[in-house]
């Protein structure tokens, strides 16, 4: 239930077209519904306008299913987070139209239509290895409403590919950049666009790249202005804070 929800029910009350006992039973679990192992967050969206979502890693296939029977009684999109294949299939016999992006491990169930946003966001990959975070990153700012650009393969090794997509990078309102190894690719466009540029290491590499850690570091320490940080991997992370941007 977002705000727009809450002023229909009380206008609908206001006008008697709901009635008192339908509105109560309506705003009755608001705050949060629990469900013994886990308490959702069904105020989540009149706080800071994205429902809550669900990172499945680390839950059983029974606690993401019965998280997400709940929350098909709401009328908000859903989506899980780091889900495997089995989470999906038990996520599919209680919602036929639930979709599951292998390579991002995301579950998305659209329940409402919603207005993509004119602007976009650019998502930018240094190599085809860093695909799962870009799915990931992807499946999460399209259920939120916006439109994005995928530039994939373009790292620093071949730079000329990336000077051929510059274009689509720059007509971005907000660049999401992820990159492994050294992570030198969010430096790199960061000095050669005029956007918010969101980097996210990967833990692709070698033995030194200690998981993400070099990647991380490097782009902690860039001397492109513009650019900020978050944690390895964290496709989620970095298209939510875009689509924030995106839709300022």
């Amino acid at each position: 239930m977002n705000k727009s929800d809450i002023k229909t029910l009380l206008e609908g009350v206001k006008d008697n077209k709901i009635d008192i006992e339908e509105a109560v039973k309506k705003l009755e679990d608001l705050p949060f519904k629990d469900l013994g192992f886990a308490l959702i967050d069904n105020h989540r969206e009149i706080r800071v306008g994205y429902p809550e979502v669900i990172y499945c890693a680390g839950k059983t296939v029974e606690q993401v299913r019965d998280i997400v029977k709940f929350m098909l009684t709401k009328d908000n999109n859903i989506l899980g987070t780091r889900a495997d294949n089995e989470m999906y299939n038990a996520v599919k016999e209680i919602c036929p139209y639930a979709e599951y992006n292998k390579l991002g491990k995301t579950i998305t169930i659209r329940k409402n239509s919603q207005i993509t946003t004119k602007s976009y966001i650019a998502i930018v990959s240094a190599g085809t290895s860093d695909l799962p975070v870009v799915e990931e990153a992807y499946e999460t700012a399209k259920i939120l409403g916006n439109r994005v650009e995928k530039v994939i393969d373009v790292g620093v090794a071949g730079i000329h590919r990336l000077f051929a997509k510059l274009d689509i990078i720059r007509g971005a309102k907000v660049v999401i950049v992820i990159a492994g190894m050294e992570g030198a690719l969010a430096s790199v466009i960061g000095g050669l666009v005029d956007k918010p540029v969101i980097a996210v290491p990967t833990s692709i590499g070698y033995g030194a790249s200690f998981g993400g850690l070099s990647a991380l570091l490097s782009m902690l320490n860039s001397c492109a202005s513009g650019v900020s940080i978050v944690n390895i991997d964290n496709g989620f992370g970095a298209a939510y804070s875009a689509s924030m941007i995106n839709k300022l």
